[in-house]
């Protein structure tokens, strides 16, 4: 199994690493490994100020995402629940939308913090809903994350419909790294570091996902670590919205497809899921790139159509599971 792992991350980075080499020169204006090698100043100036910070941001907010879904995945004890089914995204776009209209919403820092805020309280009444369901089907659980989501997302979109903002919030809520520039991307460099953070908890959240007896039995904080886990996600999410906007399905699909060959731990999970978010956000958006040239489709249209038609798939899989048990 070691080995089995180990075979999957190298095959990832090798890929990855080829991928992002190719995204480096897909676009519009011309960018060539012979210009660069030359030093043209108007080649090395695309490159520094507008490639590879698209290409820094699609990696840290795919890996991000992807390691969000994982571990609210497993701190809710559900395999669907995740930021896009709990209204954890929802809940963060109302924050920047309330940013606005009460500071502005000038500075990214504003809207980081009204975000994370916004998102906490969102996810966190959602676990207080859900701790009340008497019926916590497994498919069932989701799809009440889903409408909770859409009635956050409906009051949004009535809010800035009335302060005139429906402009704005299309573009908060479509997921595009075409705007992505130096010095517009630098907080998604926060959400990697509380990636990074959320590995070292890795062993006290997969014994948490066993259930709080017997977290507690094993001395784990229970609360704490599921506490831990939420803010975590929300600052992750909160961040995202952010500064390239809605990212869907990425912390669904990949985590479910990781722990289906690697198995649950998240200490053996975590690395192969954030390396298989980056490459997922990198195969979309390129796609995006390529598909109607020299146009460009949003990343969040290429995860709507792939993810959700892999939701669909996982969702019938795992209803057929429940039914099978």
């Amino acid at each position: 199994m070691t080995r089995l792992r180990a075979w999957h991350l190298a095959a990832g980075t090798a890929l990855l690493a080829v991928l992002a080499a190719w995204s480096l020169f897909v676009g519009v204006s011309d960018l060539s490994l012979a210009g660069l090698l030359d030093g043209r100043p108007d080649e090395v100036r695309m490159l520094v100020e507008s490639r590879l910070p698209r290409l820094l941001a699609i990696l840290l907010a795919g890996t991000a995402m992807s390691v969000a879904g994982l571990v609210m995945m497993h701190i809710t004890g559900n395999r669907f629940v995740t930021p896009s089914t709990a209204g954890t995204t929802e809940s963060a776009t109302l924050g920047v939308l309330v940013a606005t209209l009460l500071a502005g919403g000038e500075a990214l820092i504003v809207k980081m913090s009204f975000a994370v805020a916004c998102a906490l309280v969102g996810t966190f009444f959602f676990l207080a809903v859900l701790r009340r369901l008497t019926f916590r089907d497994m498919i069932l659980v989701p799809l009440a994350g889903i409408m909770f989501g859409s009635v956050v997302g409906a009051a949004t979109t009535f809010v800035a419909y009335r302060a005139d903002l429906l402009q704005s919030l299309g573009a908060w809520t479509s997921g595009d790294f075409s705007g992505v520039l130096r010095g517009r991307y630098e907080l998604l460099w926060i959400a990697g570091a509380v990636t990074v953070l959320g590995y070292l908890y890795a062993d006290r959240f997969t014994v948490a996902g066993l259930g709080r007896s017997f977290a507690v039995n094993l001395g784990v904080r229970y609360d704490r670590v599921v506490n831990t886990g939420l803010v975590l996600t929300a600052v992750i999410t909160a961040v995202v919205v952010v500064t390239v906007g809605e990212v869907p399905f990425v912390g669904l699909i990949v985590p479910n497809l990781v722990t289906m060959v690697l198995g649950d731990h998240l200490r053996y999970a975590l690395p192969a899921t954030a390396l298989a978010g980056a490459l997922f956000v990198l195969l979309c958006d390129i796609a995006g790139r390529l598909v109607r040239f020299p146009y460009e489709i949003p990343v969040s249209t290429v995860l709507g159509v792939v993810g959700a038609a892999a939701f669909l798939a996982l969702l019938l899989g795992g209803g057929r599971q429940v039914r099978a048990r």
